[in-house]
């Protein structure tokens, strides 16, 4: 890989960064709807599919664990996490249904669901959009490319605006971990 190759990488990651400060209105108020749900009792439940499943469990842990200063743990729950429940649900009930179930099962009204998808098109999202909804469970999407079918099935989405999977992917955890420190700061003056 050339040098040069390398630069035009990072000039797209830096223009799309650039761009994302278009998006800092809707994200403090993404911020401030994770805090109203901790502060409530709820969890913040997260999912996606391949690297926005990584990202999802990411995030979830910087909730749970820490993320800058040692502090108390805070509810959240990646998905794409428990291979048993992935695997049965794949198997019996078919692929689409695999976070559907999960959010029948464990999601209530005071949580909030939040999808990572660089494409906003994954069945197995769209369909656990569609779960929640019916649950009354309110709903965040960080999402590319246009935000595809789920940016209508949410009720906030952040559209990065970018076609390419890696730099939505980044500039999501960018965002992400913003929130997250705003989030320690909102409650517990972190």
């Amino acid at each position: 890989m050339s040098r040069a190759h390398i630069e035009r990488g990072l000039d797209s990651l830096a223009q799309a960064a650039v761009a994302a400060k278009s998006l800092s209105s809707q994200v403090a108020g993404v911020a401030s709807r994770f805090a109203e749900v901790l502060r409530g009792g709820g969890t913040l439940y997260f999912c996606g599919n391949g690297g926005s499943a990584a990202d999802a469990q990411h995030l979830a842990a910087e909730y749970v664990v820490r993320y800058v200063e040692g502090r108390r743990a805070l509810a959240a729950v990646a998905l794409s996490t428990d291979t048993s429940i992935l695997t049965a649900a794949g198997n019996d009930l078919g692929f689409d249904q695999v976070f559907a179930r999960q959010v029948e099962a464990f999601c209530e009204p005071r949580d909030l669901l939040v999808f990572h998808s660089t494409s906003g098109r994954s069945p197995n999202l769209l369909v656990a959009a569609q779960a929640a909804r019916r649950a009354g469970v309110p709903t965040v999407a960080f999402l590319g490319k246009g935000g595809g079918a789920l940016a209508g099935l949410v009720d906030q989405s952040i559209v990065v605006a970018s076609d390419q999977t890696s730099v939505v992917q980044l500039i999501h955890l960018a965002l992400e971990h913003l929130i997250v420190e705003a989030v320690e700061r909102e409650l517990l003056g972190s």
